[in-house]
């Protein structure tokens, strides 16, 4: 669920690196909103990233 429908961002994965040096895994997650849209002409809910809505490559219904 937690990916863009426009541009497919999802979650990305690394490490959380604490003073000491040890690693622990850890995620960052998009900024993904659910939106209704228009798509194909009728207005549809997805999800999409705010970096999406920003651009202005969703036209919202």
């Amino acid at each position: 669920m937690a990916k863009c429908s426009i541009c497919e961002k999802g979650a990305h994965f690394g490490n959380n690196v604490s003073h000491s040096h040890r690693r622990s895994n850890r995620m960052w997650k998009s900024n993904i909103k659910s939106v209704k849209a228009v798509v194909d002409g009728t207005p549809k809910k997805i999800y999409v990233c705010t970096s999406c809505l920003r651009s202005g490559k969703v036209e919202r219904a």
